[in-house]
């Protein structure tokens, strides 16, 4: 039998309480305890320091349930009626729109590859998502 401190342990004994127990359970109360320590130092270490009150979005990521049938129903819809929107404009513009917002090219990039100036894509995306507006308000 070994004996052992409670507030060494447990956070909530404010006082010293010593009590007798098995050496199965000093050494299991021992291992958790430096187990929480290297917890902390990793967690220090990396800077993984979260806080609900960030507002960086993560309390709705762990808030976040499953969707329930009406909200994947909606998305379908809206889904749905984005691509119509999109398929809606001249060739050039949705697929200028399709390659910056879909597929995250810059639109230098997207100039490049087309041989044009990044103005007229930039003016391209701009009327684009001006005509999706538009088609989108009829709805």
């Amino acid at each position: 039998m070994t004996t052992i401190n409670l507030r060494d342990f447990f956070y909530w004994y404010l006082t010293d309480e010593y009590i007798e127990v098995s050496e199965e359970v000093a050494a299991v109360l021992r291992s958790d305890s430096r187990y929480e320590e290297r917890h902390y130092e990793r967690r220090k270490r990396n800077k993984a320091q979260y806080s609900l009150d960030a507002g960086d979005g993560i309390e709705n990521h762990i808030c976040e349930f499953e969707p329930s049938a009406q909200e994947l129903l909606d998305r379908k819809e809206r889904f749905m009626l984005l691509c119509r929107a999109l398929n809606s404009l001249p060739d050039l513009q949705g697929r200028r729109i399709d390659a910056h917002i879909i597929l995250g090219k810059p639109v230098r990039q997207i100039a490049d590859e087309e041989g044009v100036s990044v103005r007229a894509v930039q003016i391209a995306i701009r009327q684009g998502l001006d005509n999706m507006k538009k088609y989108l308000k009829n709805f």
